[in-house]
C-alpha cells in the first residue's frame, strides 16, 4: 500500500488514502495518515472529494513540483534548532564519538521545537531523528566486563584437550547451571497463543513462589544431547555433582562404555567454582564412585558465553519455557524435555528433589589426601580427579 501510494499523483494519493480510511472503523483516518506519512487533513480531504462527483472526473492534478513544500525544506533552520535542543539531552560512548543517544521522546522533542517557533508533529520529529542518524535500537550485550592475561592461552588449551579427547573417543561435555525459575502463579516474560487472558499474581516476589526449579545441565557435544537435572532447593557443589552422576549412570556409561577419561568444560564460578575445594571434594567422590578420571577445564573469567552449553542449549530451553506459567515442577520438566532444534538437539530432563544444605565446609584433611592433580600450566583452571583404583594401580 505504501509503495502504491508513493507512485500516485498528489490528487490520487488523497483519494486512495480516503478510500482506505473508509474501509476502517473509528480511528481509520489516524491509522492511514500514519501509514502513508501524510496529515489527517489530507485523508479527510480525500474522503470529502470522494463524495463529489466532479472530482472523480475532473483533472486538477498539480504539475510536478507544485503544492506545499515539506516543512523540512521550507524551514531548513529547524535542523540547527533541533540539534541544539538535542545537545543538552544527549549522552554518548566515551570510547566512540559516533555512538550517541537521547533520552527525549518524540512528543517531548515536538514540545521543545514548538517553544522555539516550530510547531511540528511527532512524525516530523521522527524524520529529523532519522535524518541525523538517531534510530531506535536496543543495547547489545557484546562487550566483555573484563579480561585475563592468560585468556587466550586457556582457550588454546581447551581446544587441544577437546581435539585429543574426541580422537580417543572419550566424552567431552559442557556443564553449567541455568538461571532459577520460580514455580507458581507468577508472571513470566514471553507471549503465547491463548483463547483467554492468562491471569497471574500482581506481584512476582520470591516469597509468593510455591517452589523453585534449578536446571543443571550436562551437554554431550559430540552427540548434541543435553541432560538436565532440575533441582528444588539450592545450587550447590553436591547438586552439580549429583547431576553429573545422574548423566553418567543413566546415559554416559552406555554411550561411552570404554571411556578412560571424561573432559568437562565449565565456567569458573557458581557451584563448580574453580577456587572452591568443596567442588573438588565432591568431584573426587564422584570419580571414585564411577571409576573414571574426570578432567576439568574452566573457562577464564568473563568468558562464560564461550561455554558451548550457553549458546547451544540454554537459549532453546528458554524458548521452550517462554511465556508459560510454571504451575508445577512436572510442567517445567516436560517443557524443558521438549526443547529441540532443527540441527537435532535432544534434551532429557529429570527432577532431583533432594534437599541440599548450604554453608558446608571441606572435610578436615581433604587437601592433604586428595587425588586432584593440577596441570603444571594454568593450574588454577585445569586439573584432574583421579579415581582411587587408578591411583592404587599407579602406586
Amino acid at each position: 500500500m505504501q509503495e502504491l501510494y508513493g507512485r500516485l499523483s498528489e490528487k490520487s494519493r488523497r483519494l486512495y488514502a480516503g478510500v482506505e480510511a473508509l474501509k476502517l472503523p473509528h480511528g481509520g483516518v489516524s491509522y492511514i495518515a500514519q501509514l502513508f506519512g501524510c496529515s489527517r487533513d489530507t485523508v479527510g480531504r480525500g474522503i470529502k472529494e470522494l463524495g463529489e462527483a466532479e472530482t472523480l472526473t475532473g483533472n486538477s492534478n498539480r504539475q510536478p513540483g507544485g503544492g506545499r513544500k515539506p516543512l523540512l525544506e521550507k524551514r531548513p533552520a529547524i535542523h540547527d534548532v533541533f540539534l541544539r535542543l538535542l545537545k543538552d539531552h544527549t549522552a554518548g560512548d566515551p570510547m566512540d564519538e559516533k555512538v550517541k543517544w537521547t533520552n527525549l521522546t518524540c512528543a517531548e522533542l515536538a514540545k521543545l521545537l514548538a517553544e522555539q517557533g516550530f510547531k511540528v508533529s511527532r512524525n516530523i520529529v521522527r524524520k529529523l531523528l532519522k535524518t541525523h542518524g538517531y534510530v531506535k535500537r536496543k543495547a547489545l550485550k557484546k562487550k566483555s566486563a573484563g579480561g585475563h592475561v592468560n585468556r587466550n592461552a586457556q582457550f588454546t588449551r581447551i581446544a587441544e584437550l577437546k581435539a585429543a579427547y574426541e580422537a580417543q573417543g572419550n566424552p567431552v561435555v559442557s556443564v553449567d547451571t541455568k538461571k532459577k525459575e520460580k514455580i507458581g502463579q507468577l508472571f513470566r516474560e514471553g507471549e503465547l497463543y491463548t483463547t483467554e487472558t492468562i491471569e497471574v499474581l500482581d506481584h512476582d516476589f520470591p516469597s509468593l513462589a510455591e517452589g523453585v526449579a534449578i536446571p543443571h545441565a550436562v551437554y554431550d557435544i559430540a552427540r548434541n544431547e543435553a541432560y538436565v537435572s532440575i533441582g528444588t532447593s539450592h545450587d550447590t557443589a553436591e547438586f552439580a555433582c549429583d547431576s553429573i552422576r545422574y548423566w553418567w549412570n543413566n546415559y554416559g556409561k552406555l554411550h561411552y562404555a570404554y571411556a578412560t577419561s571424561i573432559l568437562m568444560l565449565m565456567d569458573g564460578g557458581g557451584s563448580n567454582s574453580s577456587r572452591h575445594y568443596l567442588f573438588k571434594q565432591e568431584l573426587q567422590a564422584l570419580a571414585d564412585e564411577i571409576g573414571v578420571e574426570i578432567r576439568i577445564a574452566h573457562y577464564p573469567p568473563y568468558t562464560s558465553k564461550w561455554n558451548p552449553i550457553e549458546h547451544r542449549v540454554f537459549p532453546h530451553i528458554t524458548r521452550a519455557l517462554q511465556g508459560v506459567i510454571l504451575t508445577s515442577l512436572q510442567l517445567a520438566k516436560e517443557l524443558i524435555g521438549n526443547a529441540s532444534t532443527k540441527a537435532g538437539l535432544k534434551v532429557v530432563a529429570c527432577i532431583l528433589d533432594k534437599v541440599y544444605a548450604t554453608g558446608r565446609k571441606v572435610a578436615v584433611g581433604f587437601k592433604e589426601s586428595m587425588r586432584i592433580v593440577f596441570d603444571k600450566h594454568l593450574r588454577q583452571w585445569n586439573y584432574t580427579a583421579v579415581p582411587e583404583k587408578t591411583a592404587l594401580a599407579i602406586d
